[in-house]
């Protein structure tokens, strides 16, 4: 649907529009890279400015989420051939890649640098596992998990697994509902060349696939991969001479968390996550609300990640989550598609990266997949969803994308076509 073009100089209304990802790329989704994440970083950047139609030289803001093994931005920016004005290297699991696109904004309304490219590297499958099981350890123990670490919770589902067990007590859900998010994006990788897993799952394969940590099935987690993502985000005008239609960015929440980071589940139910807080800002920030969305990219480290940041952030009601995801609304050809490339479920984890190249994708209504290619160099999409045929979401105008650290954390993004 047409969105209005707002006028009104104050904030963050003046900031619609203003600002676009004008550059996606990243490297193919493997296992066994044998490479370092600096040559798998300067891989997805330079396909992201390629992409974008400019000069590697023409960056000069770079952004990463760079815990466990990634490589610092200023080695990246040497490697193209950039020389930045700014950089900066966070931690932050998945809430990272929205939150980063609005500190790009943010330097760059400060008029601190022009062209700022955010990039994840990781050998997140042969190196640094986050399990801990990989051929190098993660960093030591300290800060909060010296707590949790005393309580078992030493990977992301078994401390997550509270949350969804409390979840599925408190509201009835039953475990054949949740496991139709890996049906429907097992659907979606089906129609992707490049996702890792391309198997097309039932319900029955995700329930008889063994338990990790209750309530999770090996086929509830996510994919580990060995890969790297880009994006390039500058001002919309300057977009407008580059390759592509730009994925104008509508509105941004980065890192809104629960009031207790530690022992979230003193404050509020545990099955609410940062979600619950973070819509309030997203939604008047982006001027839009969840009935406005034609697609979501929501992260899918779990199945239940998904499926508790859907219903948080408003696109059905609290306890109506396990309905939502198995009514066929999140298919392709559904009212709104979610993870239309098979998302960390299926093609790759990226933390949260990948999700958002594939809504800047279909907003240009250029996914990826094996439509065939027309005399106009375009694909010629069919809008045949069956096994090995089209992603692309018919008249796509609007997305959201849902990042998720953990229960208490989130960040959120809005992006309309240009």
């Amino acid at each position: 649907m047409p969105l209005p073009t707002d006028t009104d100089v104050s904030t963050p209304k003046y900031l619609r529009d203003k600002y676009a990802i004008v550059g996606v790329g990243e490297t193919t989704y493997m296992r066994g890279s044998n490479m370092t994440t600096r040559a798998l970083g300067t891989w997805a950047l330079r396909n992201a400015a390629a992409d974008a139609g400019i000069r590697t030289s023409d960056i000069d803001g770079m952004l990463s989420y760079s815990n466990n093994d990634s490589t610092p931005a200023p080695f990246m920016a040497g490697d193209i051939g950039a020389r930045l004005d700014f950089y900066m290297d966070c931690i932050g699991g998945g809430s990272s890649t929205e939150a980063l696109i609005g500190i790009a904004i943010g330097v760059m309304e400060a008029g601190l640098c022009t062209c700022v490219a955010i990039f994840r590297a990781m050998n997140g499958f042969s190196q640094v596992r986050i399990g801990g099981t990989g051929a190098r350890s993660a960093a030591p123990i300290g800060g909060d998990m010296l707590h949790s670490r005393a309580y078992g919770w030493q990977s992301a589902g078994q401390m997550f697994s509270p949350t969804f067990m409390r979840y599925m007590y408190q509201h009835g859900t039953r475990p054949e509902q949740v496991a139709m998010v890996k049906v429907v994006h097992s659907e979606h990788a089906s129609n992707n060349p490049k996702a890792y897993y391309k198997k097309r799952y039932t319900v029955d394969d995700v329930l008889s696939s063994r338990i990790i940590c209750k309530p999770l099935h090996l086929l509830d987690c996510c994919v580990e991969t060995d890969n790297a993502t880009a994006i390039i985000v500058t001002r919309a005008d300057r977009a407008r001479d580059m390759r592509h239609t730009p994925a104008l960015i509508r509105g941004i929440v980065g890192r809104c968390s629960k009031p207790r980071m530690d022992m979230h589940y003193q404050t509020g139910p545990i099955e609410r996550v940062g979600a619950y807080y973070a819509k309030d800002i997203l939604w008047p920030n982006a001027g839009v609300g969840p009935e406005d969305i034609d697609a979501t990219g929501a992260y899918d480290a779990f199945t239940f990640t998904s499926m508790l940041q859907l219903e948080d952030y408003g696109f059905c009601k609290k306890g109506e989550g396990g309905e939502y995801v198995s009514s066929g609304i999140t298919r392709l050809g559904g009212r709104r598609p979610n993870n239309t490339s098979g998302g960390h479920l299926c093609e790759g984890y990226t933390h949260g990266m990948n999700m958002v190249i594939e809504n800047v994708r279909q907003l240009r209504h250029a996914a990826d997949d094996s439509c065939p290619i027309g005399p106009d160099g375009k694909r010629q999409h069919t809008y045949d969803y069956r096994e090995g045929g089209c992603r692309q979401v018919r008249a796509i105008e609007v997305t959201a994308n849902l990042g998720w650290a953990n229960p208490m954390t989130t960040s959120a993004m809005v992006m309309r076509r240009g």
